[in-house]
């Protein structure tokens, strides 16, 4: 009998810690198919320098921002690849969306035309998501984008917001977001998501809240016959500020150059402090309402499971160099800020990274578990996040073909960056060589710097076989990435 009990006591604990063992293999089961959300964070218009975490000397204060940087990862080569047009914007957009180079987006890049659908609308950022099992949502700007990509998202809450009210401005894009998260969790969803939340700041005009443009010392200036006066609070000059660019840049009646309200064609000391104290103004209400979204993503207990980036479209000016707007293939101009924070990523990390916007897509890709679409030519800067290498190529090539052709180009290999103008019909016909390891503010002549290498050295008999390298170097990134034009100095495409 004794017998009996023991051995039906026996059989009772086995079938126990069997269930036990089950349950704990379904759990870990259940965790590791847990899938990442993604909140990719885009702005308009804002230049790495403008950020703390690039620029030590900067006072625009952006605590969430640094925070994202402190517990994530900080790419400090990452830029746009160009532009074939003046609203920069544009392709910078069709590139993230798609994961195409400039020479390759869909007609709808130029200008917006034909914004009709296109065969690669399906292998953008939305839809690929969404046949993933994502829900996917975007708020951002309306027009200067990808029509065809924007519409493959399920939930669209699209508005240029840009004003100076929690209506008119930043707060309404989070609000939107806000607002998806608030019925997520009362549908209690339980699919991922993919949220693109974008922002019409800090582009002109920069109409800040009256709270943020008073801490920066300044005014929404609308009078042409004056200058708004100088305030101790305002950001001090670039520190490569020029009252005018040595030459002209090739693009006449650029509205960035000329029509901004506010700054026109002026670059004098008032006009260019005061603009940079609005462009503050609207990137710290940017950072309050990226804030705002990251404690709901904590409140409902998705931050752990969200990887979070958050970058530009592209740089801008904004008196550096004597020059205002994102037309340009200046460092200011043509890195963009990019961080990245999610689950299993290192921590107040920073690589070089060497990455275009381009390359969003296939990342995105990549940290979802989802096949790279083969229209895709970006590549997976997952290497670079899981610390397997520093950087995903070599070379970086840099478009601007808006205004007169064929425009400028930029070329840089380590710390050597070449750009060339060809503006004008030929009448201007620039050649600038930079060595940014000595020269990271890329000073020329006209900053009258006493440094050897604080120049352009292009004239530099002494610097002739380093630019004959990157000279052959621009000519073969032009040919890789199918550039329509050549330079006065190259040789022609035949026809």
């Amino acid at each position: 009998m004794k017998f009996l009990k023991f051995f039906i006591f026996t059989i009772i604990v086995l079938v126990t810690i069997s269930e036990i063992g089950e349950s704990k293999t379904e759990t870990s089961a259940h965790t590791i198919e847990k899938r990442p959300n993604f909140l990719f964070v885009l702005v308009d218009d804002q230049s790495p320098l403008d950020l703390q975490i690039y620029n030590a000397k900067s006072i625009l204060d952006t605590p969430n921002i640094s925070k994202l940087a402190e517990e994530g990862i900080v790419f400090e080569d990452a830029r746009h690849m160009g532009s074939m047009n003046g609203a920069v914007c544009t392709p910078s957009r069709h590139m993230i969306m798609s994961g195409r180079t400039l020479w390759h987006l869909p007609p709808s890049a130029q200008f917006q035309k034909q914004t009709g659908p296109h065969e690669i609308d399906d292998q953008t950022i939305g839809a690929i998501f969404n046949r993933a099992g994502y829900k996917t949502m975007r708020t951002c700007k309306k027009g200067n984008s990808y029509p065809g990509a924007n519409r493959q998202f399920t939930v669209v809450h699209d508005a240029t917001k840009r004003g100076g009210t929690e209506e008119s401005g930043s707060a309404w894009h989070a609000n939107q977001v806000l607002s998806y998260l608030e019925d997520r969790e009362q549908t209690q969803e339980e699919a991922p998501f993919f949220i693109y939340f974008g922002f019409s700041h800090p582009h002109d005009t920069r109409n800040g809240t009256p709270e943020l443009l008073e801490k920066y010392g300044a005014i929404n200036h609308k009078d042409q016959n004056s200058l708004p006066p100088l305030n101790e609070k305002q950001p001090q000059l670039p520190e490569n500020y020029l009252e005018a660019h040595p030459f002209f840049h090739g693009h006449p009646a650029l509205r960035d150059e000329e029509r901004v309200s506010g700054v026109w064609k002026n670059r004098d000391e008032n006009t260019i402090r005061n603009e940079l104290g609005r462009e503050f103004a609207c990137s710290e209400n940017i950072d309050i309402q990226l804030g705002k979204v990251l404690k709901q993503l904590e409140k409902t207990g998705e931050l752990d499971n969200t990887y979070i980036i958050y970058t530009s479209d592209h740089g801008m000016a904004i008196g550096r160099h004597g020059l205002q707007g994102k037309q340009n293939l200046y460092e200011h101009t043509w890195r963009v800020p990019f961080i990245v924070k999610g689950p299993g990523l290192d921590t107040g990390k920073r690589v070089k990274g060497n990455m275009y916007l381009l390359d969003v897509l296939p990342t995105l890709c990549d940290l979802a578990g989802i096949d790279i679409p083969e229209t895709v030519e970006g590549k997976s800067i997952v290497p670079v996040l899981k610390g397997q290498q520093d950087e995903v190529r070599d070379v970086m090539y840099g478009v601007y073909a808006g205004g007169t052709k064929p425009g400028m180009r930029a070329v840089k290999k380590g710390d050597w960056k070449l750009i060339k103008y060809d503006v004008m019909d030929g009448t201007v016909r620039e050649t600038q060589l930079f060595n940014l390891a000595k020269n990271p503010n890329e000073y020329l002549p006209e900053h009258h710097k006493s440094g050897d290498m604080e120049t352009n050295l292009a004239d530099n008999p002494k610097y002739a076989d380093k630019l004959a390298e990157m000279e052959a170097l621009l000519l073969e990134e032009m040919v890789t990435h199918d550039d329509p034009y050549r330079l006065w100095d190259q040789p022609q495409i035949q026809k």
